[in-house]
């Protein structure tokens, strides 16, 4: 979520994990945290057996739900519905903090202009949640002294993820949660290092510490730092890199950890976009199925092999000690990176990770205190400005960043693709608990398969009226293509929807979802498109 970074840190918890036992209110919406995030799930699991009051809003009666005081089914992709619902009882009965809206906030009354229209009964319309339902939610979370919103994928992989993450912002910031311990928005990061990869520019529009690339002072700041000429141009998303690369107008790619083949829209479009490439690099640490349609596999470390720092989705940098020696021809990835700049030409001279990070200190406000020495131990949050700083656990305390918060009025706009009367069920997908991500590593795990493997989770009502029982077979057909799996019927989805996890190849789920992106983060709707189901 790039285009947020200057608030909230693109996409960056503003609380730490400590504060997770001190919040009165914990609102889960989008996340699946028990079997996404599971630390994360067991800290709030213990909170929640001493006093921590959990809301849950998700389609399915995610485990989480066990744990929670409300829990509220919406239909998938009305998010922005129900958040301006919540934002309009709270308001009308006069809970959102004043006070703070006054000192730190600009925008107020347009928000409440627009959020007048999301009358509990209208919301009930739109989302499925009972209008008692979403004010008992409100007054649970308006009166609480402190709230905290966790969120993942569920709120961001949508057309309208970026109006979902203003509106999670909007509901904190009305109701004074900001720069709060025990409040915050707090986004549960999707893999291990995926923060840190961000802060240090691995996005198409930033530099380092999301130092816009179009911004001319950052432009002239970079080149002077590298000794070197820079485009003002963004770059290009995966997503959008690859329809480019379907039409014809990217003839390579270079692909580093990352397995589209499995983990990105419309598998179908994908692998034809890949087939068209003049030549295509992967570097990986094993032979994925993007691996396979490569001209060049480069083999990397893993990380008990390297030296380096990992962020994490609280923002603390931590530093990774090589614990063995990579096998065989494999090399860290910088040390592939700088050989292959030295072969076009460039004279790299880096002799270790820790050089490359004293580098990255010097051009990163946000990283500028830290270094290795520092980092030995617990590491510490950014920002870390200086090397007396003792790092950040919790934003925005204060004031914020950009001086005043803004609230955006944020309309409802439907997802890309609703159901009818062909593809009549709402199909959402994600993660399950025992594979992580394309499975690159776990499904090498014969006990990991074991305990789980491809499969799609129907409602009862949906299995009775398929004639199909737990573990029959089920053919799951969008308009982009069919998978047939296994059945998992289950009272905790509700009629009308069904879920299915990424990771197989055997049943890949994004042969279905659709390659409809968010407009300005140019990310997927792999959250809702619309099926049909049938016995097989």
């Amino acid at each position: 979520m790039a285009g947020l970074a200057a608030s909230f840190g693109s996409g960056a918890m503003t609380n730490d994990i400590a504060g997770v036992g001190k919040s009165e209110v914990a609102l889960i919406i989008g996340s699946d945290t028990s079997e996404a995030h599971p630390v994360i799930a067991a800290r709030l699991k213990k909170a929640s057996k001493h006093g921590l009051k959990i809301i849950v809003i998700d389609p399915k009666q995610i485990k989480m739900a066990d744990y929670a005081k409300i829990y509220a089914a919406q239909r998938p992709g009305t998010d922005v519905a129900v958040l301006n619902g919540i934002m309009h009882v709270i308001i009308k009965n006069g809970w959102e903090d004043k006070e703070f809206i006054a000192e730190r906030c600009e925008g107020f009354e347009a928000l409440k202009a627009e959020v007048e229209k999301y009358t509990p009964e209208h919301v009930e319309k739109i989302s499925g949640i009972p209008a008692k339902t979403l004010e008992a939610i409100a007054e649970m979370f308006g009166k609480a002294k402190s709230a905290a919103i966790y969120y993942a994928m569920g709120i961001t992989q949508h057309t309208t993820g970026v109006d979902n993450v203003k509106s999670c912002a909007n509901l904190q910031m009305i109701c004074g949660n900001m720069g709060k311990v025990g409040g915050g928005v707090n986004p549960l990061r999707g893999q291990s290092n995926v923060q840190g990869a961000c802060d240090v520019g691995g996005l198409p529009v930033v530099y380092t510490a999301y130092q816009k690339v179009t911004l001319p002072e950052i432009k002239e700041k970079f080149e002077k730092f590298w000794g070197c000429q820079l485009s003002a141009e963004n770059g290009l998303t995966l997503t959008v890199a690859i329809d480019k690369a379907g039409k014809g107008e990217v003839k390579s790619f270079y692909i580093m950890g990352e397995n589209p083949m499995l983990s990105d829209p419309d598998l179908h479009h994908v692998e034809e976009a890949l087939k068209k490439l003049d030549f295509l690099v992967v570097e990986d640490i094993f032979l994925t199925e993007t691996a396979k349609m490569a001209h060049v596999v480069l083999p990397a470390s893993t990380w008990p092999e390297k030296l380096g720092t990992f962020t994490n989705t609280e923002r603390r940098v931590q530093l990774l000690h090589k614990a063995v020696e990579p096998p065989g021809e494999a090399k860290d990835d910088w040390q592939i990176h700088q050989l292959l700049a030295n072969k076009m030409g460039h004279n790299w001279k880096y002799n270790t990770a820790e050089d490359i990070f004293d580098e990255l200190t010097k051009c990163t406000p946000s990283y500028a205190g830290l270094d290795y020495k520092r980092l030995e131990g617990k590491g510490l949050h950014w920002p870390c400005p200086t090397k007396e700083h003792p790092g950040t656990p919790v934003l925005h305390i204060g004031k914020f960043t950009k001086g005043k918060g803004t609230l955006f009025p944020i309309p409802f706009k439907d997802p890309a693709e609703l159901p009818d009367k062909d593809y009549p069920v709402y199909l959402t997908t994600g993660r399950i608990l025992q594979h992580f991500h394309t499975g690159t590593m776990t499904r090498k795990s014969e006990g990991l398969n074991n305990l789980a493997g491809p499969h799609v989770m129907i409602s009862v009502e949906d299995a009775v009226e398929l004639g199909v029982s737990n573990s029959g077979t089920v053919k799951v057909t969008t308009r982009r293509g069919s998978v047939t799996t296994k059945a998992f019927v289950t009272k905790r989805i509700p009629k009308g929807t069904a879920f299915m996890p990424f990771h197989f190849i055997e049943a890949p789920a994004n042969k279905l979802t659709i390659n409809a992106l968010d407009p300005e983060a140019k990310i997927p709707e792999y959250k809702v498109c619309a099926c049909k189901l049938e016995k097989a």
